[in-house]
């Protein structure tokens, strides 16, 4: 059966199509940063129609925005725009999402039923944000219960609403037992906390607690170091290996469960609660095993992003099984990558490029500092500047909040922005020189 939707693209009129079956020479699951950044490069080398991108969504967000919008310092209309603006011209979205992966195939068929083949695949389906599995977390974020989360655009105005409301108590932060995009997001809205009730002169009514699932508070000991004592000097709470399993919005409790004592559950009342959900790769992945390791992400060679198993296969950011810390601008250094070595294979060739591992966390640490942490995959700091970037600098907020924003909607989602390497060797470069 036919089955009528839209052919959007960036400057390219609204066309109706009524087929129930696709082919392009290379189709892109996925429509954010990975995906719409290496689209772009794609998009110059393919002809015209050669390159679908399957991507529901209408909206684009920068999400590495959503902290300062959550700290009532940005606008959630700032951290986005419509898809159709985002993505390449050369390029036809298909306005659905993937419920079937063929890798056997080469194909893949939509939640509408449509079938796509595809000569080559490019996996960027990112996260999804599993609210629904802590009992009572949709409830809460349902109300006005001071409850709140910064990872999604339904919820992150939630929490300056919290925050104007806050008078005294507790002030929770989690991070869930999974694997989360932007890492330091779930403590950077803490210190953001911090420093508002400084402001408004409630400091001294609050209880700052930071509970994280992990067995430190930051993978690389240099930013962790820092970390402890910037949570030592603000008389921020820090638990380990603490995990969020159930909020009570009605008498506003959160319960939480030692991960080392699995038996021991932790009942705290909360003024302000702010969640980072669990998060898992859709259920198309984490169905297909030919694609997928055990925890249903991509699996991949770390280096080349190539799948490990079919060769006209390559994953992208989140959703892929690389062990880097899962940011925009880990996505940024792979576009490059998987870039030339798709271009490769399509010309017969090997993947040669290499993905070093980069990822970077601009620690944002109050309304007007930042520790911009940067580093590769053995947790080595890789620093873009000359100087000790292990320290609070308000060049580096200044830099997270008024450069990032347009470097990433110009070019990056244009496909000219690999990561700031070629800058750092520059600087260093330069430096080492003298």
């Amino acid at each position: 059966m036919n089955v009528t939707f839209s052919l959007l693209a960036k400057n390219v009129t609204k066309t109706t199509f009524r087929n129930s079956s696709y082919s392009c020479k290379v189709l892109v699951v996925g429509g954010g940063t990975g995906g719409c950044a290496t689209a772009a490069k794609l998009s110059r080398i393919l002809k015209k129609n050669e390159l679908i991108i399957l991507e529901p969504s209408d909206k684009h967000y920068y999400q590495p925005l959503f902290t300062l919008v959550g700290g009532g310092i940005s606008t959630l209309s700032e951290a986005g725009k419509s898809m159709r603006d985002v993505l390449p011209a050369n390029a036809v979205w298909l306005k659905d999402s993937a419920a079937e992966f063929n890798p056997g195939e080469n194909s893949v068929t939509t939640q509408r039923g449509h079938s796509i083949k595809y000569e080559y695949l490019l996996i960027a389906t990112g996260l999804q944000t599993d609210y629904d599995k802590i009992p009572g977390l949709e409830a809460g974020l349902s109300g006005d219960t001071g409850v709140c989360s910064n990872y999604s655009a339904k919820y992150v105005e939630l929490t300056y609403k919290a925050l104007k409301n806050f008078e005294s108590g507790n002030a929770i932060f989690t991070y869930p037992n999974t694997p989360v995009k932007c890492p330091g997001a779930p403590q950077k809205i803490c210190y953001i906390t911090d420093h508002y009730l400084r402001k408004v002169g409630k400091r001294d009514k609050a209880a700052v607690i930071y509970n994280t699932s992990l067995p430190v508070i930051f993978g690389v000991k240099k930013y962790a170091d820092a970390l402890w004592e910037i949570c030592a000097e603000r008389q921020i709470q820090v638990n380990l290996r603490t995990n969020l399993v159930e909020v009570r919005p009605d008498s506003r409790e959160a319960v939480f469960q030692n991960l080392d004592n699995p038996d021991k559950m932790t009942t705290l009342k909360y003024s302000m609660l702010h969640v980072t959900p669990p998060m898992s790769t859709p259920a198309a992945l984490q169905n297909c095993s030919e694609l997928t390791n055990e925890a249903g992400f991509v699996d991949v060679n770390k280096l080349t992003l190539q799948s490990v198993r079919f060769a006209n296969v390559f994953a992208i950011g989140d959703c892929s099984s690389t062990p880097n810390s899962k940011t925009a601008a880990a996505a940024a250094a792979q576009c490059q990558v998987v870039f030339k070595n798709m271009e490769s294979v399509m010309k017969n060739t090997p993947a040669t490029a290499n993905y070093d591992g980069y990822a970077s966390c601009p620690l944002v640490t109050g309304y007007d500092r930042c520790i911009l942490a940067e580093f590769d995959y053995n947790l080595t700091p890789l620093e873009t500047f000359p100087f000790n970037q292990g320290k609070e600098l308000k060049s580096m907020y200044l830099m997270k909040k008024m450069l990032m924003p347009p470097l990433y909607w110009t070019l990056m989602l244009n496909g000219f922005w690999n990561g700031p390497a070629a800058v750092r060797n520059l600087l260093h470069l330069k430096f080492s020189q003298k």
